[in-house]
């Protein structure tokens, strides 16, 4: 998992990075740093969010999925915690396919949310887009 002290070095600005699922997920002992609302309300631990998404992140039809750092991220504690936004997803593959895929209600999601490519100047390290891949997030509230 990624530390707040490397996360504050990889911000340009105001611009946070999108992190990979091994950066944000691998050892992260935070459930609430993701969807906080909906722990303990049907979002299922990070280790299965995790699996999940990794396994959808093979498909042929999704270019890389990725997780958007929140703000809110304690950047100014040392032991500070790494907060998400959402998980942003390039994808040639319809919303209501991916939402069957991934069982965003067993997710405890609202589902994917439809975005355009101008959704990510706002964020830094965004891996590059290769084809007819567009932006979705998967989002909780």
């Amino acid at each position: 998992m990624i530390s707040a002290a490397e996360l504050a070095a990889r911000v340009r600005g105001e611009r946070f990075p999108l992190l990979t699922l091994e950066e944000f997920f691998a050892g992260n002992p935070h459930e609430d740093s993701l969807a906080p609302l909906a722990w303990g309300s049907g979002r299922p631990p990070l280790a299965v969010l995790q699996r999940r998404l990794a396994e959808a992140e093979r498909a042929p039809d999704i270019a890389w999925i990725r997780v958007e750092a929140d703000a809110d991220s304690e950047l100014d504690r040392p032991d500070g915690v790494v907060r998400a936004e959402s998980i942003v997803l390039a994808t040639t593959a319809p919303a209501a396919e991916l939402e069957r895929r991934l069982d965003t209600a067993a997710l405890g999601s609202l589902g994917i949310a439809e975005s355009d490519e101008s959704a990510l100047e706002d964020l830094c390290e965004v891996p590059p887009l290769h084809g007819h891949e567009r932006i979705v997030f998967l989002v909780w509230d």
